[in-house]
């Protein structure tokens, strides 16, 4: 019941069991996403406490996961402000908290942001931050998130993208010097014959 508001706050037990708090998006930065922690409402008490929490917000990063630029625009685009989210706690320090997020998409589904950021190939696979690297979880985690990241590679889906044939051929074509020196002529001719 109790609203945490920094990362601090949060007892090591919750995080070495990885225990799943729920929260409210404010903001999404570089530095990851500004949650407002949710606590678990009791009838009655729930009220009295609320008069006494402090404002705070945690700073929650998708574990696992390296953003790209064009990740950050689609986080941007796919959660809306003050919409309920999940966070699985993986690791803390004193600023921000390594996390699994998800979002509810309907009744019975959700989503995990790290795996769907990598599926788009908005990001790369990175180091799980606060879990220890010889652990089962860890090597779990790290092999789901590698699986998403292998769909989007074998889709060529955003970073992953290779250009056409077409492309490549059309950026080489115009940017040869010969087609460059043409393009001059040209409108030297154009220009000597509106005189």
């Amino acid at each position: 019941t109790t609203k945490f508001t920094s990362a601090s706050d949060i007892p090591m037990g919750f995080v070495e069991k990885n225990v799943k708090l729920r929260g409210r998006l404010h903001h999404i930065t570089e530095k990851g996403l500004e949650v407002e922690h949710i606590p678990i409402s009791v009838p009655f008490i729930t009220p009295i406490q609320r008069k006494w929490q402090s404002k705070g917000l945690l700073l929650v990063r998708l574990a696992g996961v390296e953003l790209d630029p064009s990740g950050m625009a689609w986080l941007q685009q796919e959660l809306k402000p003050k919409q309920t989210i999940w966070f699985q706690l993986l690791g803390r320090d004193d600023l921000a908290l390594e996390c699994l997020v998800l979002v509810n998409k309907g009744r019975f589904l959700s989503v995990c942001l790290n795996e769907e950021i990598l599926r788009q190939g908005l990001g790369r696979t990175a180091r799980i931050e606060g879990l220890h690297h010889d652990s089962r979880l860890y090597w779990k985690l790290h092999k789901r998130l590698l699986r998403a990241e292998l769909k989007a590679l074998k889709k060529s889906k955003g970073i992953w993208r290779e250009e056409s044939y077409s492309e490549r051929i059309r950026d080489l074509v115009s940017g040869s010097k010969f087609v460059q020196t043409l393009k001059q002529f040209v409108n030297w001719l154009r220009g000597s014959i509106e005189r």
